[in-house]
């Protein structure tokens, strides 16, 4: 008698690293992060100048008191009255739209389209199999038909 060895938890572990949504999971996170930095210099180099010919260029600081007088500290810590910030708000909303945009354009959208075309040749190849498929079938069928019409003028003749 043979027991069913269980696999290890090296092996399972090794299983679970292995499987393709893990690597492209990992290989996602370091992308996306080396891609946060790109973002944040568009936001500080381009976004944030934009919004400065209008007002401030640091969207940090712009916000609204609810509860007069607002004082925040320059470490950021508030001193006084209740300070709504909704300038980093504004600007981390950006930021997001920006990668969202960004990845969307060029990483989503491409991808969508070139798997969409490879399962459009993959339906086309199996179509085009299925089609010379049916007629072999049909051409052997003929080929019956016509050895059995053969067969039966040859014993009419007799």
């Amino acid at each position: 008698m043979s027991a069913k060895q269980e696999p290890s938890v090296w092996q399972g572990f090794k299983a679970f690293l292995m499987r393709g949504n893990v690597v492209d999971l990992a290989v996602a996170v370091v992308i996306g992060a080396a891609f946060t930095n790109i973002v944040n210099s568009v936001v500080k180099g381009i976004i944030n100048p934009l919004v400065g010919a209008i007002g401030t260029q640091n969207l940090d600081s712009y916000s609204t008191c609810l509860k007069d007088p607002c004082q925040v500290g320059a470490d950021g810590t508030v001193k006084s009255g209740v300070p709504i910030m909704w300038g980093s708000v504004l600007g981390s909303t950006l930021s997001f739209l920006i990668t969202a945009a960004v990845v969307y354009f060029l990483m989503v959208l491409p991808m969508s389209k070139y798997l969409a075309r490879q399962s459009a040749r993959k339906a086309a190849r199996e179509g085009t199999k299925e089609v010379m498929e049916v007629t072999e079938l049909e051409v052997l069928k003929e080929i019956r038909d016509a050895l059995v019409a053969q067969r039966g003028a040859g014993r009419d003749e007799r």
